[in-house]
Protein backbone atom coordinates (compact mmCIF):
# COMPACT_ATOMS: atom_id res chain seq x y z
CA UNK A 1 0.00 0.00 0.00
CA UNK A 2 1.42 3.48 -0.96
CA UNK A 3 2.30 5.90 1.76
CA UNK A 4 -0.12 9.07 2.72
CA UNK A 5 1.55 12.06 2.30
CA UNK A 6 1.36 14.64 4.65
CA UNK A 7 0.98 17.86 3.45
CA UNK A 8 2.43 20.18 5.99
CA UNK A 9 0.44 23.76 5.70
CA UNK A 10 -0.72 26.83 6.73
CA UNK A 11 -4.61 27.23 8.71
CA UNK A 12 -4.88 30.21 6.00
CA UNK A 13 -3.41 27.60 2.68
CA UNK A 14 -6.44 25.07 4.35
CA UNK A 15 -9.21 27.56 4.38
CA UNK A 16 -8.35 28.16 0.57
CA UNK A 17 -8.17 24.32 -0.22
CA UNK A 18 -11.67 24.01 1.80
CA UNK A 19 -13.22 27.06 -0.57
CA UNK A 20 -11.87 26.10 -3.61
CA UNK A 21 -13.27 22.08 -2.71
CA UNK A 22 -16.73 24.18 -1.67
CA UNK A 23 -16.89 26.11 -5.28
CA UNK A 24 -16.06 23.33 -7.31
CA UNK A 25 -18.67 20.83 -5.74
CA UNK A 26 -21.17 23.43 -6.57
CA UNK A 27 -21.03 26.17 -9.18
CA UNK A 28 -18.33 24.86 -11.29
CA UNK A 29 -20.31 21.23 -10.83
CA UNK A 30 -23.77 22.77 -11.87
CA UNK A 31 -22.33 24.81 -15.08
CA UNK A 32 -20.56 21.45 -16.01
CA UNK A 33 -24.33 19.67 -15.66
CA UNK A 34 -25.72 22.57 -17.72
CA UNK A 35 -23.41 22.37 -20.50
CA UNK A 36 -24.24 18.44 -20.75
CA UNK A 37 -27.74 19.44 -20.73
CA UNK A 38 -27.23 21.51 -23.77
CA UNK A 39 -24.82 19.37 -25.47
CA UNK A 40 -27.42 16.81 -25.18
CA UNK A 41 -30.16 18.56 -26.13
CA UNK A 42 -28.09 18.94 -29.59
CA UNK A 43 -29.22 15.58 -30.13
CA UNK A 44 -26.83 12.30 -31.63
CA UNK A 45 -23.96 12.16 -28.96
CA UNK A 46 -21.45 10.03 -31.56
CA UNK A 47 -20.44 13.41 -33.25
CA UNK A 48 -21.15 15.68 -30.80
CA UNK A 49 -18.01 17.83 -29.73
CA UNK A 50 -19.93 20.13 -27.19
CA UNK A 51 -20.81 16.70 -25.41
CA UNK A 52 -17.10 15.76 -25.69
CA UNK A 53 -15.86 18.91 -24.68
CA UNK A 54 -18.46 18.88 -21.36
CA UNK A 55 -17.38 15.19 -20.49
CA UNK A 56 -13.63 16.23 -20.67
CA UNK A 57 -14.69 18.85 -18.04
CA UNK A 58 -16.25 17.04 -16.31
CA UNK A 59 -13.59 14.04 -15.70
CA UNK A 60 -11.06 17.04 -14.82
CA UNK A 61 -13.79 18.97 -12.30
CA UNK A 62 -13.84 15.28 -10.79
CA UNK A 63 -10.10 14.61 -10.33
CA UNK A 64 -9.74 18.03 -9.05
CA UNK A 65 -12.06 17.14 -6.45
CA UNK A 66 -10.71 14.31 -5.71
CA UNK A 67 -7.14 16.18 -5.59
CA UNK A 68 -8.73 18.54 -3.46
CA UNK A 69 -9.97 16.16 -0.93
CA UNK A 70 -6.77 13.94 -0.37
CA UNK A 71 -5.20 17.28 -0.02
CA UNK A 72 -7.51 18.31 2.43
CA UNK A 73 -7.51 14.92 3.99
CA UNK A 74 -3.87 14.82 4.58
CA UNK A 75 -3.80 18.42 5.28
CA UNK A 76 -0.67 18.95 8.44
CA UNK A 77 -1.83 22.84 9.80
CA UNK A 78 1.48 24.34 11.88
CA UNK A 79 0.44 25.90 14.99
CA UNK A 80 1.98 29.70 14.33
CA UNK A 81 2.20 30.12 18.23
CA UNK A 82 5.21 27.43 17.85
CA UNK A 83 6.59 29.34 15.16
CA UNK A 84 10.16 30.70 15.96
CA UNK A 85 12.07 33.30 14.70
CA UNK A 86 15.75 32.51 15.68
CA UNK A 87 15.68 31.33 12.53
CA UNK A 88 14.00 30.41 8.85
CA UNK A 89 11.02 27.94 9.19
CA UNK A 90 8.00 26.56 8.20
CA UNK A 91 5.88 29.84 8.25
CA UNK A 92 8.49 32.42 9.21
CA UNK A 93 8.52 35.41 6.69
CA UNK A 94 12.46 35.80 5.42
CA UNK A 95 13.97 39.06 3.77
CA UNK A 96 16.54 37.76 1.85
CA UNK A 97 19.52 39.69 -0.22
CA UNK A 98 20.50 38.37 -3.55
CA UNK A 99 24.47 38.99 -3.76
CA UNK A 100 25.23 39.05 -7.15
CA UNK A 101 22.22 41.67 -8.01
CA UNK A 102 21.97 43.09 -4.05
CA UNK A 103 18.26 42.48 -4.95
CA UNK A 104 16.25 42.25 -2.05
CA UNK A 105 12.85 39.55 -1.48
CA UNK A 106 10.77 38.78 0.77
CA UNK A 107 8.53 35.31 1.40
CA UNK A 108 6.69 33.10 3.64
CA UNK A 109 8.12 29.51 3.81
CA UNK A 110 5.15 28.10 3.15
CA UNK A 111 4.13 24.08 1.86
CA UNK A 112 4.34 22.63 -1.43
CA UNK A 113 0.29 23.26 -1.83
CA UNK A 114 0.57 26.99 -1.20
CA UNK A 115 3.53 27.49 -2.76
CA UNK A 116 2.97 30.94 -5.04
CA UNK A 117 6.59 32.81 -5.54
CA UNK A 118 5.56 35.37 -7.53
CA UNK A 119 3.00 36.97 -4.32
CA UNK A 120 5.68 36.23 -1.35
CA UNK A 121 4.86 32.40 -0.79
CA UNK A 122 7.93 30.22 -1.32
CA UNK A 123 7.89 26.31 -1.11
CA UNK A 124 10.08 25.19 1.59
CA UNK A 125 10.92 22.21 -0.71
CA UNK A 126 11.99 24.51 -3.33
CA UNK A 127 15.42 25.27 -4.04
CA UNK A 128 15.24 28.49 -2.27
CA UNK A 129 13.45 27.30 0.22
CA UNK A 130 15.21 24.54 0.96
CA UNK A 131 18.41 26.38 1.36
CA UNK A 132 16.48 28.83 3.37
CA UNK A 133 15.34 26.73 5.75
CA UNK A 134 17.53 26.70 9.67
CA UNK A 135 19.60 30.00 8.19
CA UNK A 136 19.88 32.68 10.60
CA UNK A 137 20.23 36.57 10.41
CA UNK A 138 23.04 37.16 8.28
CA UNK A 139 23.76 33.56 7.05
CA UNK A 140 24.95 32.92 3.71
CA UNK A 141 23.25 30.20 1.71
CA UNK A 142 23.62 28.81 -1.32
CA UNK A 143 20.58 27.71 -3.46
CA UNK A 144 21.01 25.29 -6.34
CA UNK A 145 18.74 26.79 -8.59
CA UNK A 146 17.79 25.38 -12.55
CA UNK A 147 19.45 28.92 -13.42
CA UNK A 148 22.24 28.22 -10.93
CA UNK A 149 23.75 28.40 -8.00
CA UNK A 150 22.12 32.15 -5.87
CA UNK A 151 24.28 33.22 -3.18
CA UNK A 152 21.74 34.41 -0.53
CA UNK A 153 22.06 36.78 2.47
CA UNK A 154 19.33 36.38 4.93
CA UNK A 155 18.70 39.66 6.00
CA UNK A 156 15.61 39.28 8.18
CA UNK A 157 13.35 36.60 10.37
CA UNK A 158 9.91 37.25 11.27
CA UNK A 159 6.13 36.07 11.21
Amino acid sequence: MAEIKRLTMTREGLEKLKEELEYKETTEKMRIAEQLKVAISYGDLSENAEYDAAKNDQAALEQRINELRAMIENAVVVDESTINTDAVGFGTRVTIVDLEDDEEETYTIVGTSESDPLNGRLSNESPVGAALIGAHVNDVVVAQTPGGARRLRVVDIAL
